[in-house]
């Protein structure tokens, strides 16, 4: 082995080169036998691992973003049935102002008819009484001017003409 050990300068190629090439080469033939392919092993599987975590995570993503579609839609039905329920007790509170609004012209029109039969019928009784006394006052007039009681036909005669002329305003004659 002394032919081997030549010197190059910083390198002294020996007899431990050889042994020290063999030891290497017999460590790289072990850790590529069993050592590699189960580094290869472990990183295959971390791989897929990692690409079935990616593939739940986007799977997961397209959920959340379907179910944030499904919510969005949702809301916006609710705001939609909300809007056409403020719609409709709109239209009912206005319609049921117009109701009481027609009610209450219509009851005042009733008062407003009452109260005019009312004031016709007393108005009306008036004249009666008014009439009444007239004639009561005709007939007393008459019997102390003419001296005398007159019979029931001319007797209603006298009032009848007496009421005509106090009703058509030509009592003054």
């Amino acid at each position: 082995m002394i032919l081997l050990a030549e010197s190059a300068g910083v390198v002294t190629i020996d007899g431990t080169v050889i042994v020290e090439l063999i030891a290497f080469l017999a460590m790289l033939a072990i850790l590529s036998r069993y050592v590699y392919p189960e580094l290869v092993r472990v990183a295959e599987e971390r791989r897929r691992a990692i690409a079935e975590q990616m593939k739940e995570a986007e799977e997961a993503r397209a959920a959340a973003e379907k179910h944030l579609k499904e919510a969005e839609d949702k809301l916006n039905d609710a705001r939609k049935t909300a809007e056409g329920l403020i719609e409709a007790a709109a239209k009912s509170a206005e319609q049921l102002r117009q109701e009481m609004r027609q009610k209450a012209e219509e009851e005042s029109k009733r008062t407003v008819e009452a109260a005019r039969k009312e004031i016709e019928a007393e108005r009306d009784q008036a004249v009666r009484s008014v009439r009444s006394e007239v004639a009561s006052l005709v007939v007393a007039a008459t019997e102390k001017v003419i001296g005398e009681t007159l019979d029931d036909d001319k007797h209603r005669q006298l009032i009848d003409k007496a009421i005509r002329e106090v009703a058509s305003g030509n009592g003054s004659r």
